[in-house]
């Protein structure tokens, strides 16, 4: 049976390793190469990088500063533009996108986490997590279950009234986690999330991170140099100079 043979009553009945081969991935970057030109000489940073991300699946992607995943990331987000190539999300070609269409996307379909966290600190809990409705003019009854819901989610439905210096580290990363989802994005993309955190509360951020794929059919992107925390993935790529040194 060919692909385009495949119903989708065929998809529905398949196991999961399959149904993966023959639906389209959430998430397709095809021959990237992002060079810089600055300084005397041009920086090569990502070189010929493609990958593959499935619907709702977890993806690790690991290597040490230096190494792309920052600057692959970017990309796949809508954040900066491919030198070559293109990437695919939800079958659309968003490196063509103009910048209002990027951004429209980003606002609707992307949910980004960093390290830094950037919690507004005169803001509570509840009120951080509420900007990206704010943003879209959800409805204030939408908005505040919405925020409920998510904060709830990640464990912190008890402490929504609290501003971020009354948080823990792992807590403040869980209010970014809540806010990056508010909108329901298809995609999350997270660039060492755990980075400032200790081990234990870094793989705490993990399998929130890990659920949320699981509760919310999310499609993750995960960059972390942290090698005890692959084993949560269900998709692991290596970075190194640019290049993928260990296909997922």
């Amino acid at each position: 049976m060919t692909e385009a043979e495949v119903t989708d009553v065929d998809v529905q009945y398949m196991p999961p390793e399959r149904r993966a081969e023959v639906e389209p991935p959430m998430v397709e970057a095809v021959e990237i190469v992002r060079v810089y030109e600055t300084g005397a000489e041009p920086v090569r940073a990502l070189d010929r990088v493609s990958l593959r991300v499935p619907r709702a699946k977890l993806l690790a992607l690991r290597g040490r500063s230096g190494s792309g995943k920052t600057t692959l990331l970017s990309i796949i987000g809508g954040l900066d533009r491919p030198t070559e190539g293109h990437v695919v999300i939800d079958g659309q070609t968003v490196s063509e996108f103009n910048e209002e269409q990027l951004v429209e996307f980003r606002r609707h379909r992307i949910g980004f986490v960093f390290q830094t966290m950037g919690l507004l600190p005169i803001l509570s809990a509840a009120e951080n997590v509420e900007i990206p409705l704010r943003l879209v003019k959800a409805e204030p009854s939408a908005r505040e279950a919405r925020v409920r819901e998510l904060l709830t989610m990640v464990g912190l439905g008890e402490r929504m009234d609290h501003r971020p210096y009354e948080l823990s580290g792992g807590e403040q990363q869980r209010v970014a986690i809540a806010r990056a989802l508010a909108n329901r994005p298809h995609v999350l993309i997270a660039d060492e999330p755990t980075g400032q955190l200790d081990s234990d509360t870094g793989r705490g951020i993990m399998t929130v991170l890990r659920n949320l794929v699981r509760d919310e059919g999310i499609t993750a992107i995960v960059a972390t140099h942290d090698p005890s925390l692959i084993d949560l993935a269900d998709q692991v790529i290596e970075l190194r100079d640019g290049r993928i040194v260990t296909p997922g």
